[in-house]
């Protein structure tokens, strides 16, 4: 039974699950699943900043945000196909994102968190208040996909593309955790004085982790423009903030399969609180205090304890 539960199985199930679902569910849960998806890059983005590479850092939800600003504003006043406006929308998140490293590398731990934190709420006022590009706290409508000539629809066009980038960007992410660039990050988390004296560059390798995590929340932003078709202050707010670093700590900090699983897991708690709104904000606060208390490094600090084939480690099989 172990061997059955090992990552590799799990893993295919799921993929297997995930894309036959739009043949055998009803809209609402194909759209729940796509979410789902879209928080799996989010998750793994911000893990590889706050996890391995040790950033008290949250500006996943205003890079969030900018993909989709980028990607709906650009269909809307240019009648651009999606093709072009999300990795349009991923690259200028990604841009940003290297420009919040600049600054960022002179602060750390409390003072980092803040300066991050005052970022995403400085983001969510230009969002809700330039109104001659952004639209206002009203936001504005995007365009519907057109897949023609593949016979699907938006919806599912949207779930099986969302698929599609998240089946490139978790094994990318796992490769790259287990390269050069990985260990440096662990390394800069666990001691930059240490790091630096190993011949670590601490700012080449910082900027590196704020780019990849403004490239994955700048895809996902994209991707949520198209998915709800409709693009408001109120996605980005600071609710996001805490909804991403649940999704973290609660699957596993420092685990690019826990942030998998967390933002899975999360992303269904949000919707059976959906109607509750109110609880939402308790539920996660508790979850939060729960993890940190009871199950420190999160869930999947109790997978690898019960199950085989769920360690991580940061080099390649077979290799030194």
């Amino acid at each position: 039974m172990q061997a059955l539960l090992a990552r590799r199985n799990i893993v295919a199930v799921g993929i297997i699950v995930f894309a036959i679902l739009p043949t055998v569910a009803n809209a609402y849960i194909v759209f729940v699943a796509n979410l789902a998806l879209m928080y799996i890059l989010l998750s793994v983005g911000l893990n590889m900043l706050l996890g391995y590479a040790g950033q008290l850092a949250f500006p996943n939800a205003a890079l969030f945000g900018v993909g989709a600003y980028t990607s709906g504003l650009l269909r809307l006043e240019f009648d651009l196909p999606f093709w072009i406006t999300l990795p349009a929308g991923a690259a200028f998140a990604t841009l940003i994102g290297l420009a919040i490293a600049l600054p960022a590398l002179r602060l750390r731990g409390l003072y980092l968190a803040l300066a991050t934190i005052a970022f995403a709420q400085a983001a969510l006022w230009v969002f809700g208040h330039w109104n001659s590009v952004t639209y206002g706290g009203a936001g504005f409508r995007v365009p519907p996909m057109d897949f023609s000539p593949l016979p699907l629809d938006p919806s599912t066009g949207i779930y099986y593309l969302t698929l599609i980038i998240v089946l490139v960007a978790v094994p990318l992410g796992w490769n790259m955790l287990r390269s050069r660039v990985g260990r440096a990050w662990v390394a800069l988390r666990e001691s930059e004085v240490a790091a630096a004296t190993l011949g670590i560059d601490l700012t080449r390798y910082k900027a590196y982790a704020y780019v990849v995590s403004g490239l994955y929340a700048g895809t996902a932003g994209a991707i949520f423009s198209a998915l709800l078709g409709i693009v408001t202050p109120e996605s980005f707010d600071l609710f996001q903030v805490i909804v991403h670093f649940c999704m973290v700590i609660v699957g596993g900090i420092g685990s690019l399969w826990g942030g998998v699983l967390g933002a899975v897991f999360l992303v269904w708690l949000l919707e059976v609180l959906r109607t509750f709104r109110d609880l939402q904000e308790i539920a996660f606060g508790g979850l939060l205090l729960f993890t940190v208390l009871v199950v420190p490094g999160g869930a999947i600090v109790m997978i690898k304890r019960y199950l085989p084939g769920w360690n991580e480690p940061l080099r390649r099989i077979g290799k030194k």
